[in-house]
């Protein structure tokens, strides 16, 4: 459950598993780094190869379990290297490479100063829930450039988009919203698009998109629509043990789903996406004294006044 608040990291890390951003002009020398610690600390490390593209196979962390994810990167690579870790009790540590990076916790900067303080045990875990989506109806194969549809059943740790695809236009969606397989009709509008987000995720595109902040221990999803062609239309938070289902009225329609803005499965005419929370959580790390509000005013400015006239 995400309501029970934060716990001291206290596991033994024997074996690190890293995930990284390929184009960083500085990702070789930082993983030197991160040998060099681990080598110290007599720590394993496997490196994603090249950067989970390419012919050789990501980390498999059922096959092969590590004790902590390492994340180099921004929040991409961080959520990334959640879904690496989905079916797994495997924290994940995000060091940010990148501008924003509201999910990670440590700049590269203190990235052996980070690991020290893990391997202390002086971290703390936050525990976050995920998203389970599925595409209910008819299969169709992938477009090239598509993820691959092996199965209609992901996860995500931000968000779930139903969007149109091609031109930037209206679509018809409508909205179901019910407690397992019983779902009640709740309405349907003219978006560009739909975001079913978890808490983690409402600073994410929900956020641009004009839906609230919502603190991370709140057990509730939020369903904003994106661009509705309507003033009655807005942003709606449901207790996160509802289901919430998508659907397009347009029988022609041409529609993905986007899972955390990286994954990408494409919806046939009279398909569905029905969205679910996960009963299994996962684990951020986070350095004493890091808080979300604290994150919040660093990373996204918020409140942040101006200075005092003399």
């Amino acid at each position: 459950m995400t309501g029970s608040g934060p716990s001291r990291f206290d596991r033994s890390v024997r074996r690190l598993g890293v995930v990284y951003r390929e184009h960083t002009p500085e990702i070789l020398a930082i993983l030197d780094r991160l040998r060099a610690w681990a080598t110290r600390n007599g720590v394993e490390v496997d490196i994603e190869p090249k950067a989970g593209r390419g012919p050789e196979s990501s980390l498999d962390f059922l096959d092969r379990p590590v004790d902590l994810v390492v994340a180099l990167g921004g929040d991409g690579t961080f959520l990334r290297a959640s879904r690496l870790a989905v079916g797994t009790d495997i924290p994940v540590l995000g060091v940010n490479l990148g501008r924003l990076g509201f999910l990670t916790a440590i700049p590269d900067s203190e990235l052996e100063e980070g690991l020290d303080t893990i391997v202390r045990g002086e971290a703390m875990l936050e525990r976050r829930f995920r998203l389970r989506a599925r595409i209910e109806g008819d299969y169709v194969a992938p477009r090239p450039g598509d993820a691959p549809l092996s199965d209609r059943d992901f996860f995500a740790l931000n968000d779930i988009v139903v969007h149109a695809t091609g031109a930037a236009r209206v679509t018809p969606l409508t909205l179901s919203i019910g407690e397992g397989e019983h779902l009640e009709d709740v309405g349907s509008f003219g978006a560009d698009g739909v975001i079913v987000s978890t808490p983690t995720g409402s600073t994410a595109y929900s956020m641009s998109a004009g839906g609230p902040i919502i603190v991370p221990e709140v057990e509730a999803l939020v369903i904003t629509p994106v661009c509705p062609h309507s003033l009655a239309v807005r942003p709606l938070v449901v207790p996160s043990h509802r289901t919430v289902a998508v659907a397009s009225l347009d029988p022609d329609a041409d529609h993905h789903v986007t899972v955390d803005g990286q994954v990408v499965h494409q919806m046939a005419p009279g398909d569905r996406v029905v969205v679910q929370r996960d009963t299994a959580p996962m684990s951020l790390v986070r350095m004493p004294g890091q808080t979300f509000f604290h994150t919040m005013r660093r990373k996204l400015n918020w409140a942040v006044r101006p200075p005092e006239r003399a």
